[in-house]
């Protein structure tokens, strides 16, 4: 895995009705309201959040 790998991370599906943990995980990854788009930089803690919530999530690799 690359060092400057980055992630452009959409949120396309609200987090009302499932878990509480799943909703930190949204606000953890900066995550605020619907089609609001952050880009990271890829480490496996923040695929493991992104694996939880993968059913609420558009994931797409940026070149920078």
């Amino acid at each position: 895995m690359a060092e400057n790998k980055k992630l452009r991370v959409t949120l396309v599906k609200s987090g009302i009705g499932y878990h509480k943990s799943q909703k930190a995980n949204l606000v953890a990854l900066g995550l605020r309201k619907l089609n609001h788009s952050v880009v990271i930089t890829d480490s496996p803690q923040i695929r493991g959040m992104i694996n939880k919530v993968s059913h609420l999530l558009k994931v797409e690799e940026v070149s920078e």
